[in-house]
């Protein structure tokens, strides 16, 4: 059987998808904790369902990726930059797993409900309890800033890939014909 070129259609949607809202949430988040004007309120109510929707949307990438897999890397990659590649998509699936995952946590340790609209909440998954909340948010900011630093690295090696390899790296995740 002849490993496939490109990522499934489903696998790209997934991608994209996720990539724009990551950056959103990214920029929602930072301009959340720089304002204390009623924009904060509405920020807020853009994060939460968004970092639910985001989890959701991992949990799925994951499992496609484990059904389809990931077009082979050129086989003139080496192997310092095969083991880069792997660890870095491994540290941004992490990333994006954990992060809804300990924004929920934080709030639920605030006791703040996690709206996802209008009286629909979701359940607490820690208990109430102030300290745990401050670990949580600390961490959940450090791991938003681990997130956009992969994210850029994540970027650069797709612009590396597209414009000075030109191997079909970043064609295999765009939909257009990679190179032979």
């Amino acid at each position: 059987m002849k490993p496939h070129t490109q990522f499934s259609p489903l696998a790209r949607l997934l991608h994209w998808t996720m990539a724009a809202a990551i950056l959103a949430m990214l920029f929602v988040g930072v301009g959340m904790v720089a304002t204390v004007s009623r924009v904060h309120n509405v920020l807020l109510a853009i994060h939460r369902p968004l970092g639910i929707a985001l989890l959701l949307l991992v949990l799925i990438r994951i499992g496609v990726r484990l059904m389809r897999g990931a077009p082979p890397l050129p086989a003139d990659v080496p192997a310092p930059q095969r083991f880069a590649a792997k660890a870095s998509h491994l540290v941004l699936y992490a990333l994006m797993l954990a992060m809804p995952l300990v924004g929920w946590s934080m709030l639920s340790a605030g006791g703040f409900p996690v709206t996802l609209a209008g009286a629909l909440h979701l359940p607490p998954i820690v208990p109430q309890d102030v300290r745990l909340y401050a670990l949580l948010r600390s961490l959940h900011t450090y791991l938003a800033f681990a997130l956009f630093a992969t994210v850029l690295l994540h970027l650069a090696a797709a612009l590396f890939h597209g414009l000075i390899r030109r191997d079909g790296v970043l064609a295999s995740m765009t939909g257009r014909l990679a190179r032979r």
